[in-house]
């Protein structure tokens, strides 16, 4: 029996027939916008006779494979004897530069259609024609050509045969992936308690086709707990790949590291991680150009090569592997990792690969998606990376530039961007003293404006010059676009705000409510799974993420002996308006409980403002033990030099000061003697502020505790994150002192985790 390899044309030909350089200049954006348009409006000129949209499938043998290619093209005429395949392209280019055979990957995907229709109807010869349309000026221009069917026969043969290695690749990986999964075991001798039955969960949401959200407690092992039953899902058939989306860099090494747990373990498995491209540019300037670049220059006829050569040779494909073959094959390697993602097993990347309209992976098709599960880790933090992601804003100060800087070269542009300025400072005197304005409606008029200045920067930016000054101009004109695409995603759940400081005017469409757009983002894919360790209170996040009826709930306690841990509470008010009187006080108390305690500490604040201030009193005290901070915009290699002084069977007490919500918070593990306490100053509530203040508004207008929403529950999460960080294993324990006289509300203790509950109260004079 065959092998069955499932294609479509334009996958097939785009690996084929893609040639040339990555070319980064700038396209007008409206092209994606105008493109459905323009073929929409070529199709409304067809005759009642001809057929649009027109489903096309065949069945081809070559090297024991059976390829079965399928697509739909996008015209069919006719007309007398003739039949003619029309395939509509659109382009922000002039169509004096298209030449007949300027895009050879076009005609690769008309003549593949041509051969399949011919064929089904016994026709011996068949037009091909290619209709460009110039989206601005919608001029159209058409080239046409007749071919034989036997030429279309031999041009599919041959074009199957260039294809064929990599599917060969990909059917000898999946037989010996699936195999390898079959004999997988779990990689450690025994499951955690609590590990098996989130393992068990995430399986048969997978095989139901549902959704789950997962609270469990660190240091049960979620990330092993997801992706292993995941993995066994795709040996069974369920899928074929995953998603492991994550919202920091150190639970990205997280997941690579259970991949290579499992891969000790015989696992076969192409997983990739992608990063950002100013991480991974191998220049000193990212400018994706063949002129500046040799790894931009003819990276499509070298790409191929490499994809064969990375997923012959290894299956945990991370930066520095992506990388190495990138220079060995001249490749950009941003680039290459993504065309390495729509063949992997499994994907590790961030949210907005998926969920951001923005930066999504356009080339991920329905049909893929169905085969596809969504691992989310550490979900919380989609709540507001949801609101982040679906947010717009725009500064009066980038179009005043911009006005100045084409006065006398470019009229039009210039009043363009002074109509946005000025609209700017009207919305400052509306804002008056109160120094900002909320609106709850979509600025019509604003986006109005930004479409007319879209149109004049993208006449100026086609016709200019690299160097030329482009920056300015290009940023304002992307920031304009994400402001219009936003607000195309406008509803009830929005307000729009305008605040100021100086001369400076913000104007945003703020997302108050991301659930219904995080579910249209995920819409399509078989199964997600959204879990972490604090997902307290569960309704909320339920409320903010998008759970439906259908989709399955799961809270496992903890399986950790309460006396572990040491718990204490002292109540101490860290209130803005106490801080300056209480940072004497913590500072004694975190030196009495480490010099009682011994080992190593982490201590972490709501504000750096307020970590300095407490460690300048910590300092002046002249305690004998070693410390480090926290300082703002750490580079990795800073980080990972903070972590690595927590060294377990140390004789020195270490303490570590560190901000809540922050870097060293979350996804963090000092397993063992690697850290021995964490003291939580504050109940992490975010700062005071006029978006805090909107959202609290918008849920108490519909029935919710808005302060709870917008504050409490936020703040708690940070709370049990930082001390999440102490318990990673059934051997850890140690001390969690929470420093607030709320933590002793009715409120907080009902936050609280149950292993958290059998405390301590700490008094000034007695410290244990």
């Amino acid at each position: 029996m065959l092998d069955i390899v499932k294609v479509s044309v334009r996958g097939l030909v785009e690996y084929v027939y893609r040639s040339g350089s990555i070319d980064s200049r700038f396209r007008t954006a409206s092209t994606l916008a105008e493109g459905t348009r323009a073929h929409q409006k070529i199709q409304q000129t067809y005759a009642e006779s001809d057929q649009k949209e027109v489903f096309v499938q065949t069945e081809i043998v070559q090297d024991n494979l059976s390829f079965l290619i399928e697509g739909r093209c996008d015209g069919l005429l006719f007309s007398d004897d003739e039949v003619t395949i029309d395939e509509i392209k659109s382009t922000s280019r002039d169509l004096n530069t298209i030449e007949e055979d300027t895009y050879p990957v076009h005609w690769a995907q008309a003549k593949v259609y041509a051969c399949i229709y011919a064929t089904d109807h016994g026709l011996d010869a068949i037009h091909v024609q290619l209709t460009y349309v110039q989206v601005e000026t919608q001029e159209k221009k058409r080239f046409k050509k007749v071919f034989f069917l036997d030429e279309l026969k031999h041009f599919l043969e041959e074009t199957v045969k260039v294809y064929a290695p990599y599917a060969q690749l990909l059917v000898s990986h999946r037989k010996e992936r699936d195999y390898s999964i079959k004999e997988l075991p779990f990689p450690f001798d025994r499951y955690r308690e609590g590990q098996r039955k989130l393992a068990g969960a995430v399986y048969t949401t997978i095989a139901e086709g549902k959704n789950l959200f997962a609270q469990a407690p660190t240091g049960i092992g979620k990330t092993m707990s997801t992706t292993f039953p995941a993995v066994k899902a795709i040996g069974e058939g369920l899928m074929q790949r995953f998603f492991y989306l994550t919202a920091k860099t150190i639970t990205r090494e997280a997941a690579e590291e259970a991949f290579l747990l499992m891969q000790e373990k015989g696992l076969r498995l192409h997983t990739v991680t992608l990063t950002a491209k100013d991480k991974m540019c191998l220049q000193d300037k990212t400018v994706c150009q063949k002129e500046y670049c040799e790894f931009a220059d003819g990276y499509y006829d070298r790409v191929n090569g490499a994809v064969l050569d990375i997923l012959a040779n290894e299956t945990v494909i991370h930066r520095r592997t992506i990388q190495e073959c990138a220079i060995k094959h001249r490749l950009c390697p941003f680039e290459f990792s993504i065309d390495l993602a729509y063949g992997a097993d499994a994907v590790i990347c961030d949210y907005n690969y998926v969920f951001d309209p923005r930066v999504s992976l356009k080339r991920f098709f329905e049909e893929q998606k169905k085969q596809t599960a969504l691992l989310v880790d550490e979900a919380h933090n989609l709540v507001d990376r949801g609101r982040e992601m679906y947010s717009a804003e725009i500064y009066k100060s980038a179009f005043l530039n911009v006005s100045r800087e084409y006065k006398g070269s470019n009229a039009e542009l210039q009043r363009a961007a002074k109509t946005v300025n000025d609209f700017g400072l009207s919305m400052k005197k509306r804002c008056g003293d109160a120094r900002s304005l909320v609106l709850n409606d979509k600025p019509e008029e604003l986006i109005e404006l930004l479409e007319t200045f879209i149109v004049s920067a993208e006449s100026e930016l086609l016709t200019q010059k690299e160097g030329e000054g482009q920056q300015l101009l290009l940023d304002t004109y992307f920031a304009a676009q994400s402001f219009i695409r936003i607000s195309k995603l406008y509803d009830e759940r929005y307000v729009t705000y305008a605040e100021y400081e100086r001369s400076e005017v913000k104007m945003k469409m703020f997302c108050l409510d991301p659930s219904v757009l995080l579910q249209q983002m995920g819409k399509g894919y078989r199964s997600s799974i959204f879990f972490s360790a604090t997902f307290t209170p569960i309704d909320y996040y339920k409320d903010m993420i998008g759970f439906r009826d259908e989709d399955y709930a799961l809270a496992i306690p903890s399986p950790f002996e309460r006396d572990k841990l040491q718990i204490y509470i002292q109540p101490l008010s860290t209130r803005y308006r106490d801080r300056e009187k209480t940072r004497e006080p913590i500072a004694d108390m975190i030196y009495q409980v480490v010099r009682e305690n011994k080992g190593n500490f982490l201590v972490f604040f709501p504000s750096y403002q307020y970590m300095n201030d407490v460690y300048e009193q910590f300092l002046n005290e002249d305690f004998p033990l070693k410390s480090m901070i926290q300082s703002t915009g750490m580079s990795e290699e800073e980080r990972e030099q903070f972590l690595n002084s927590f060294q377990a069977d140390t004789q020195e007490t270490l303490i570590g000061f560190a901000v809540m919500g922050g870097i060293f918070s979350e996804g963090v593990d000092l397993v063992g003697d690697r850290l021995n306490g964490v003291i939580v100053v504050g109940v992490g509530l975010p700062q005071l502020g006029l978006e805090r203040n909107i959202i609290k508004d918008y849920f108490s207008s519909r029935g919710k505790n808005g302060y709870n929403y917008s504050y409490v529950y936020p703040g708690i999460n940070k709370v049990l994150q930082a001390g999440g960080r102490l318990i990673r294993s059934e051997t850890d324990r140690g001390t969690i002192v929470l420093v607030d006289d709320r933590f002793l509300t009715r409120q907080y203790q009902a936050l609280l985790p149950y292993e958290w509950k059998n405390f301590t109260i700490l008094k000034p004079e007695r410290m244990n």
